[in-house]
């Protein structure tokens, strides 16, 4: 293999961009990275073939892979403006690579005239955080997976007066994605295209219509849940939870996660997990109705100085 990369390897290792073939051994080395550091997996194939395609990302700039002398991909970088994501395989630690992997992605952010750069890490990978904190990299956000274990079918109360709730139907998607955007616009630091929130909503294979409950005043969707059936897992995943601004503190959001851990429940589904951040303000919401933290990550960031 000849070394394609922008920046130095350690020997023996090879460089050169991803492409969309390579999304398979690139979701098993973040698989491995995982299982090594949360005793799972929780990415899902889908997820990176999304990442690889997501609108504005040049596969051939902002991918980088990296591979051993047998032709294993043991490394892997990959940058979106303000964002990154970094993975070696967990028998490639200390060996150099994610300090390089890191000087590319930092270079190719300054490349196209980014200011900072961030990258989520869980708090329990100390490898990746003692990294990024020798590089100047600071947490400015929290994330939290939450769960809620359900041995019983919960129980679902009346949805406020002039709100109906149904499963979401084909012909909800831009109508989901208006809703989810616009709750969204109070912490994203920009506003997804519709193709690039598909490719990470609805458009994914485990994206579950039955187990999504959506809410109407009217003919106007005020409040939606987007639910993943994951085949690896026997856990329910909510993948997104929006309500309109003017329809909050109805009780909405918690009618609808309600709904969702019901579905899922029926589905022989025993426990159901999602995803918050610190800068959504919702902890206390999931908290209310019954979830608790079951681990933590951090978004690290730093300002980058001009090339």
């Amino acid at each position: 293999m000849v070394d394609q990369s922008p920046v130095p390897l350690p020997a023996p290792y090879r460089g050169r961009p991803a492409t969309l073939a390579d999304a398979r051994a690139i979701h098993d080395l973040v698989a491995a990275r995982e299982r090594a550091v949360l005793g799972t997996t929780e990415t899902e194939p889908d997820r990176i073939l999304a990442d690889l395609g997501v609108p504005g990302l040049d596969p051939a700039l902002d991918t980088l892979l990296v591979h051993d002398p047998a032709g294993r991909l043991v490394g892997r970088g990959w940058v979106r403006g303000r964002r990154s994501a970094i993975d070696v395989h967990p028998d490639q630690l200390g060996r150099g690579l994610g300090s390089a992997l890191l000087d590319w992605a930092e270079a190719r952010a300054r490349q196209v005239g980014t200011e900072g750069l961030s990258q989520t890490v869980s708090d329990a990978d100390r490898p990746a955080v003692a990294l990024l904190r020798s590089r100047g990299y600071e947490p400015f956000v929290t994330q939290w997976l939450l769960e809620i274990a359900l041995p019983e079918e919960p129980e679902v109360p009346a949805p406020p007066p002039g709100i109906t709730v149904r499963p979401f139907r084909p012909g909800d998607e831009l109508a989901a994605h208006r809703l989810t955007e616009d709750a969204f616009d109070e912490w994203q630091t920009r506003r997804k295209s519709y193709e690039e929130w598909a490719a990470h909503t609805v458009g994914l294979d485990s994206f579950a219509p039955a187990l999504s409950p959506v809410a109407f005043a009217g003919a106007e969707m005020v409040g939606a849940v987007l639910a993943l059936d994951l085949p690896e897992t026997d856990e329910g995943y909510v993948e997104r939870v929006a309500v309109r601004k003017d329809h909050r503190n109805q009780g909405i959001a918690r009618l609808l996660l309600r709904e969702s851990f019901r579905a899922f429940h029926r589905e022989g589904r025993r426990t159901c997990v999602l995803w918050t951040h610190s800068e959504t303000g919702a902890l206390s919401l999931y908290e209310r109705v019954g979830m608790s933290v079951r681990r933590s990550s951090s978004v690290y960031g730093k300002a980058l100085e001009p090339s």
